[in-house]
């Protein structure tokens, strides 16, 4: 467990920043409770409590304000712990984001905690086994990620559907037009709209005689 430390005499304080969220923010559903056992173990294990960020906002995106600023000040140091109630209050994206996002709160130095789960501490004697175990959990997810993909691509393909971009068809004489009044492929990419590539595409598809 992550505590103050002594260093040549000087008690180096715990910063911690509490995260909490809220799936909605009618009225119906409030912080508090999450947030005044969280400030009371705060207390208790003599650390300080240096930001609350508080988004009232469903977890199965990272777009939530609060936690975007969380991540913007952990990487900049502002606190060496991340406090929150639960996994699940911390985000619902997923095992694979979870775990990325826990692991660039410790590519920062900045330890993570859950207070209900306490196998989830990035300083508990279990981190790496919990770390092995979504690890392995975010690689099925990838792979089932994968496979659905794949799946989606293969009856497409059945269906006759095209697969990719649609394919951009550039008016050659049109371009050959406008470089005679002295215009730059790029300036041209400008006026049309096609992009620059396909252009130079068109045109080199053009001079070798492909149609």
């Amino acid at each position: 467990m992550l505590s103050n430390t002594v260093v040549l005499g000087y008690t180096l304080v715990m910063r911690v920043a509490i995260y909490a969220r809220v799936s909605r923010d009618d009225g119906k559903q409030d912080t508090e409770n999450q947030l005044h056992e969280l400030r009371e173990f705060c207390q208790r294990s003599g650390w300080t409590v240096v930001h609350e960020y508080i988004d009232r906002a469903s977890g199965k995106s990272s777009d939530r304000p609060q936690f975007k600023r969380l991540f913007q000040d952990a990487s900049k140091r502002k606190f060496h712990l991340v406090l929150f109630w639960a996994l699940d209050r911390f985000s619902r994206e997923g095992v694979l984001e979870t775990l990325n996002h826990l692991r660039d709160l410790s590519t920062w130095s900045v330890g993570w905690r859950s207070y209900t789960e306490q196998f989830f501490d990035s300083a508990g004697p279990f981190k790496d086994a919990v770390i092995s175990i979504m690890a392995s959990l975010a690689k099925i997810e990838r792979e089932k990620i994968s496979d659905r993909t794949k799946a989606g691509l293969r009856r497409a393909r059945r269906e006759g559907k095209a697969l990719g971009r649609p394919r951009v068809e550039v008016d050659v004489l049109k371009v050959r037009g406008m470089q005679q009044k002295g215009l730059g492929l790029r300036g041209i990419a400008q006026e049309t709209g096609w992009s620059l590539s396909s252009i130079m595409r068109a045109l080199k598809a053009d001079r070798a005689g492909v149609v």
